[in-house]
């Protein structure tokens, strides 16, 4: 590693995407060598025993080179090095045969800059609570679920759906705002299957992973000549999406620029192209999603007051993972399930132990660090059922908080707690209180049945007067 900054090599044959490999991996530092193929990259790693390598990033382009092949003759040359692979989406079957032959990552195209850093990053500190697993699989397992098909019993997490029930029947925009990985797509999707627009496409758009300076040509679309390089003329997404449904993901990275724009079309239901004289009308339903508190970028003037409540008619906040762990056992076996149907995979079950470890650990990457650990385990498992020894990397990361933190009494508590959708102990070990506890099996009735007041009164056992005013003295917001 030279003055600090940790070393790339890029097996790539591309020009453009090697300009963007090297300028997103600069971001955190990385410099970036290049290979144009694998003979050419296997002779620098034979003679470059001085320079210390961190990664190698292997693009798939040419179908006549065995992946497996490539990534075995590098193990030879270097065997710690971690190898990183970008392929095309959907390509489960690479990405087992890769993660058998030694690849420590797995990448889809088009690169995400949040993808590609973590996994990069991830390289250099193996101690990282999501390193060597496969970040993507949320794009490789891409089949949308209805609100009936989404694994989740906690309360929060049945209100978050609940709302976004009533959301998919209305024409109005959704904000859906939860940290990386807690499944805001997949609620987006429910929400587009099951509204009046599900005939018709969901276009999905990573505001993050745009450049800034193409936000609004590639949104809003362009004619020819608009600017210097636009040599045809481009239709944007929500011209592309007209009828349908856009869901703008990481919505807060959207310039400023651009949110003028969106705020035009959210009011006035017109697109304005760079260059065209004149506006196109377009009937679009937008979803946003984002990671961060939008509020808070409100304040901090980040983004615009106005197109901040026209995106927050409807409000969807999904919690973590780590405060939903009940529902642990039911998603595991629900995405081994899934894994199972992809090529190359094959049925495995999963043992009490090892999901009572996975219970333990708090799963800083919420649900999509769950799908990648799941995903590691299934392809180097050689039993029929997972156990608690596939996943090494959970055990002793939960080992290390906990003597870190010297509290193995109170993860005891938890895991007691997490048993069930509703929690009955207090952090201090108490009883919560009669009226908390009724309060949450209230909100957690009103989750599961959608939010049909008469068949929630029905199934608790009391009449729809005697809930309404439950709902009064708890303090519960009958439409979540």
């Amino acid at each position: 590693m030279l003055n600090g900054s940790p070393l790339l090599m890029l097996i790539d044959d591309e020009p453009a995407q090697k300009r963007l490999v090297s300028a997103l991996a600069a971001r955190s530092g990385w410099r970036t060598i290049y290979a144009s193929d694998h003979a050419t990259a296997l002779a620098t790693l034979g003679t470059r025993d001085g320079m210390h390598l961190d990664a190698v990033l292997i693009d798939q382009w040419n179908a006549n080179i065995k992946l497996v092949d490539i990534i075995s003759q590098i193990r030879e040359e270097r065997s710690s090095l971690p190898i990183l692979i970008l392929t095309s989406q959907n390509n489960v079957h690479d990405a087992v045969e890769a993660m058998r032959a030694g690849a420590s990552d797995y990448l889809a195209k088009p690169i995400a800059p949040d993808r590609l850093l973590g996994a990069l990053n991830a390289t250099l500190d193996k101690s990282d609570e999501k390193s060597g697993e496969l970040r993507p699989l949320t794009e490789k397992i891409s089949a949308p679920l209805g609100f009936d098909e989404i694994i989740g019993a906690a309360p929060q997490f049945l209100t978050a759906l609940a709302i976004a029930a009533k959301a998919a029947r209305a024409r109005v925009p959704v904000l859906i705002e939860g940290e990386s990985g807690v499944g805001k797509e997949v609620i987006a999707q429910a929400i587009h299957a099951a509204s009046p627009r599900h005939k018709n496409r969901m276009i999905a758009v990573n505001c993050g992973a745009i450049p800034a300076n193409l936000v609004e040509s590639e949104l809003f679309g362009h004619e020819r000549g608009a600017f210097t390089g636009a040599f045809e003329r481009q239709v944007g997404k929500f011209v592309d999406g007209d009828m349908g449904t856009i869901f703008l993901d990481e919505v807060s990275e959207m310039p400023l620029e651009a949110q003028v724009k969106l705020l035009r079309v959210l009011q006035d239901g017109e697109v304005q192209p760079l260059g065209a004289r004149m506006p196109l009308h377009v009937d679009v339903r937008v979803i946003a999603a984002t990671n961060k508190v939008l509020e808070h970028e409100v304040a901090e003037g980040r983004f615009r007051e106005d197109l901040y409540y026209r995106l927050n008619v409807m409000h969807v906040t999904v919690p973590p993972l780590r405060d939903r762990k009940g529902d642990v056992p039911a998603l595991a076996r629900h995405l081994l399930a899934r894994l199972s149907e992809q090529p190359g995979m094959r049925s495995l079950g999963i043992t009490s132990e090892a999901l009572s470890l996975l219970m333990k650990h708090d799963w800083p990457g919420n649900v999509r660090q769950l799908q990648n650990v799941l995903f590691r385990a299934a392809v180097l498992c050689d039993g029929d059922a997972l156990t608690p020894l596939d996943f090494p990397q959970i055990a002793s990361q939960i080992e290390a908080h906990r003597n870190d933190a010297g509290m193995s009494d109170t993860v005891n508590n938890n895991n007691r707690e997490d048993s069930g959708a509703i929690t009955l102990f207090e952090g201090s070990g108490h009883i919560r209180s009669l009226s908390d506890i009724e309060a949450d099996v209230i909100r957690l009735a009103i989750g599961h049945y959608r939010g049909r007041m008469t068949e929630v009164a029905r199934r608790l056992g009391i009449g729809r007067s005697t809930l309404y005013r439950k709902l009064t003295e708890l303090g519960i917001d009958n439409a979540a």
